[in-house]
């Protein structure tokens, strides 16, 4: 048991995935694995644990943002035992190349957090997916048929940005295809205790297009990109 997390020793498997909203961790738990039980529900994080093709996967929800998503990490971290972390959820597309639906494959994460920015200064943390997840899931989508994307995203503390997306044309300069909310912690906090982590995450608006999933199209993509997490553990 942690502050936030009543689970008991063992009640995670080592493999994790870790989308932000518990309605969805919920979801992906009873869409797709077998003998699910809750193992958490601590301030509505809820926490769950099942089968995947006869190989134990855990799912926690991890709330939004690098902060909340950070105290989960480290507890999964250092109480738990998980090896192997896969973040799923959506993202915003800063490319007009790539489509929503498309699913990114984050191979490392930029951000303007302090939370890194007051860690590792003077320097500035390169925060990068795990080689062996990341190439195991390009070759899995292509196989599959997915649209996919590989390359650097931004994490960003905003939601709401009141620039107007200005801050994001260096970066769209550079290469950056998305922006999300909590990969550069994953990554981050990942490598400090030695465990693997991959961010899946699916287009689900554009901010230069403006093209946006429906709700439907939403529903759909979210069953491919965690069925894409899950055999990537799975190989």
């Amino acid at each position: 048991m942690t502050p936030h997390i009543e689970a008991a020793v063992g009640d995670y498997a080592e493999d994790i995935l870790l989308p932000g909203d518990p309605a969805r961790a919920e979801w992906i738990a009873e869409t797709f694995l077998s003998d699910v039980r809750v193992v958490n529900r601590v301030r509505g994080a809820i926490g769950l644990t099942g089968t995947f093709q006869g190989r134990p996967v855990s799912v926690q929800a991890t709330g939004m943002g690098m902060p909340s998503a950070a105290i989960y990490l480290n507890e999964l971290l250092m109480e738990y035992g998980v090896k192997r972390m896969i973040r799923v959820g959506t993202c915003g597309g800063l490319n007009a190349n790539y489509r929503v639906r498309d699913v990114v494959l984050a191979q490392a994460a930029s951000t303007n957090s302090n939370q890194n920015g007051s860690l590792f200064a003077p320097y500035q943390y390169a925060s990068i997916a795990d080689f062996g997840l990341l190439s195991t899931a390009a070759g899995l989508a292509e196989k599959a048929g997915l649209r996919t994307v590989v390359g650097g995203i931004v994490t960003d503390d905003n939601f709401y940005d009141p620039m107007g997306g200005a801050p994001y044309e260096v970066l769209k300069k550079h290469g950056t295809v998305a922006v999300e909310m909590e990969t550069a912690a994953v990554y981050t906090i990942a490598a400090r205790y030695g465990a693997k982590a991959l961010t899946i995450a699916t287009i689900s608006d554009c901010l230069i297009t403006h093209e946006q999933l429906s709700p439907e199209a939403r529903q759909e993509s979210l069953v491919e990109m965690v069925q894409l997490a899950l055999d990537t553990f799975a190989a």
